[in-house]
């Protein structure tokens, strides 16, 4: 195992050896693309940390402050069959409004992308998929930037003179981006998707794991609809049953998911579901297990 990704896995198990046994049952799923892609990672994410004064012990202790508040969230969750806040406005005053809260939460967030099993499925799925869509695709959109590594990818894959936009409604996550991959083929935006002219159409939207976030799931879908082009193509994630402490729709199975991408006038080319615990499909709907689920979808009836 590289370095780095060793000394993540070690300071894990020292600070907190029950969730070390957790992340140590993943190591079985994963291959040399795995460890290559991780280290490729890891490497541009310590060096943004250093030039911001900051450690791997730093963003360790703030992935497991997260991991903290998703365990508080699960028991409420699971007590209650809801998520704590229901609204953008609650979401605010309790994360995206307190620098403190977003400054752990969002270097957590980061690292769950190689120690979470089902997040580095999600990704790779993600970029064997895309390329087989390249040579349609001359204008690319993602909406919700995050840290900036499907972006990383996208630049690999995409034709030079393919047009790349990327929007967010936060500036910690676009400069998190940035600082990522700071690109000149790439016009970051901040900026609300619904502010967007539905006349200026994509080949290819991307938007990972935001549905969750907003309190109307079919108006984002429908919105992004609107943007595609009559062929075009939309890559979306989303989880069911995932407390978080800025997750407000909660979609209790994948079948409401699909429900939804139908209702938004959609239809699925290829999915992936992926169980977050290796746990039995039947204890997984038994204890509300979160699935991540993933698709390449597109216009039920394109027009002209």
């Amino acid at each position: 195992m590289q370095q780095q990704l060793g000394y993540i896995y070690d300071r894990i198990e020292t600070l907190s050896p029950m969730h070390s046994k957790k992340l140590k049952k993943n190591m079985a799923f994963f291959d040399d693309r795995y460890l290559e892609l991780a280290d490729t990672f890891f490497n541009k994410y310590t060096r943004i940390l250093q030039a911001q004064n900051k450690t791997l012990d730093y963003s360790i202790d703030c992935y497991l402050q997260m991991i903290a508040d998703v365990n508080s969230e699960t028991i409420e969750f699971l007590r209650t069959g809801k998520y704590t806040s229901s609204t953008f406005d609650e979401v605010n005053k309790r994360v995206y409004a307190r620098p403190e809260t977003m400054e752990y939460y969002m270097h957590g967030l980061i690292m769950s992308q190689f120690l979470w099993r089902h997040h580095y499925q999600m990704f790779n799925y993600f970029i064997t998929t895309l390329p087989q869509y390249v040579n349609v695709i001359k204008h690319y959109l993602e909406v919700g930037v995050g840290h900036g590594f499907y972006l990383s990818k996208v630049l690999e894959v995409l034709n030079p003179e393919s047009s790349i936009t990327a929007v967010d409604i936060s500036e910690t996550s676009i400069a998190l981006a940035k600082s990522f991959i700071n690109d000149s083929r790439i016009d970051f935006i901040l900026k609300d998707i619904f502010e967007f002219d539905n006349h200026k159409k994509y080949d290819f939207i991307t938007l990972g794991e935001v549905l969750e976030h907003v309190e109307d799931p079919l108006k984002l879908l429908l919105k992004l609809n609107a943007l595609l082009s009559p062929d075009g193509v939309l890559f979306f994630t989303t989880p069911t049953n995932a407390p978080a402490i800025d997750h407000i729709y909660l979609f209790n199975n994948v079948d409401e998911i699909r429900l939804l991408i139908k209702a938004a006038g959609f239809q699925i080319e290829s999915e992936m579901a992926i169980l977050s615990e290796d746990v039995s499909p039947e204890k997984a709907e038994k204890y509300k297990v979160a699935v991540l689920y993933g698709a390449f979808i597109k216009k039920s009836n394109p027009t002209n």
